[in-house]
């Protein structure tokens, strides 16, 4: 086959000396003013690209452009970036929880102005041997960074009412207040009941799924334990939905001990963990999703009343995530 001319090359056909225009450059923003269901959030840059990949689809799902071209609705002040203003269809009190987590977990490692952090005091780890953590130090981040295990649930249930009762729908499909009362008492159930496991771990028992026996045991070694509850729960206004998440911290193997008698604190590596730690890395900008169907019955009857047996049915998504800060 002959070989194609450099003049036909359709990849040395384009100029590489293009002049730029500098004039037509967006122009970065440094904070963002969103506004979540009516709440107010101002953030930061930084703070907003380090927030879990899960998390940033839920906020833009049809992605974010961080300069002042990018579409917002303006108050009409004169201060443009700070008055350009993101709606954005997220629940504001799930926002400030995971900003909180975040913050306080950079505070802890890196440290304040007043306070040292725990990165100051492993900083000499970095100069162990490359066999400690593999290849090489410079490819571990955990060292470097602090560790944050993001789990998700988006849960869609479905309530099938019995036969000879009052809850049904119009010719147009429209619930009743029977149902519609149904449909929130469902809700209300499925909302309290918040440890995180107990519908994993039913599943597992019914289908002898030994994958996701080794996820809950996976994830309880590395820092969540098996009676812990979501640490963000609620329903989605006028939707069947209930959205939950959970942040933990990392256990990397990394120990920081008291302080000795010369007041230095000792740091040491429990490398069994740390190797248990390093295969969260797989989740480390790639979320990981599993989907499975719950069904229970369900007594709807408050104390008093006759029996309401309700079939609630149950569709869960879990996200699992690993973020560095």
């Amino acid at each position: 086959m002959a070989a194609a001319s450099i003049s036909s090359s359709p990849i040395t056909q384009v100029s590489q000396h293009a002049p730029v225009n500098t004039s037509l450059q967006p122009q970065l923003l440094t904070r963002l003013l969103l506004d979540l269901r009516g709440r107010r959030f101002s953030v930061d840059r930084e703070t907003i690209m380090n927030l879990p990949e899960s998390v940033l689809l839920c906020l833009f799902p049809n992605g974010l452009v961080l300069s002042r071209q990018s579409q917002a609705f303006s108050d009409g002040g004169e201060n443009e970036e700070d008055d350009e203003v993101y709606g954005v269809d997220f629940d504001p009190e799930c926002f400030a929880y995971v900003l909180d987590f975040f913050r306080n977990a950079s505070d802890t490692f890196y440290g304040t102005n007043t306070s040292p952090g725990l990165f100051a005091a492993q900083q000499h780890l970095l100069d162990g041997s490359p066999s400690d953590f593999g290849p090489s130090v410079s490819q571990n981040p955990l060292l470097t960074k602090q560790a944050i295990i993001v789990l998700r649930e988006e849960l869609e249930y479905f309530a099938i009412p019995p036969k000879e009762g009052r809850a049904l729908t119009d010719e147009h499909g429209t619930a009743n207040q029977a149902l519609l009362d149904i449909k929130h008492k469902c809700g209300q159930n499925v909302m309290d009941k918040r440890n995180i496991f107990t519908a994993l771990q039913r599943n597992v028992h019914k289908e002898n799924n030994i994958a996701e026996q080794h996820l809950i045991d996976m994830l309880c070694m590395s820092g969540f334990n098996r009676d812990d509850e979501w640490g963000f729960r609620a329903m989605e206004p006028s939707r069947c939905c209930i959205s939950s998440i959970a942040l933990v911290l990392l256990k990397t193997g990394i120990v920081h001990h008291p302080p000795g008698q010369n007041g230095e604190r000792p740091v040491t590596i429990d490398y069994n963990q740390m190797a248990t730690a390093q295969k969260l890395l797989l989740f480390w900008r790639k979320p990981a999703r599993k989907c499975w169907w719950d069904g229970l019955e369900v007594d709807l009857a408050v104390p008093g009343e006759p029996p309401i047996p309700v079939k609630l049915w149950a569709r869960r998504v879990w996200t699992l995530e690993l973020s560095l800060v």
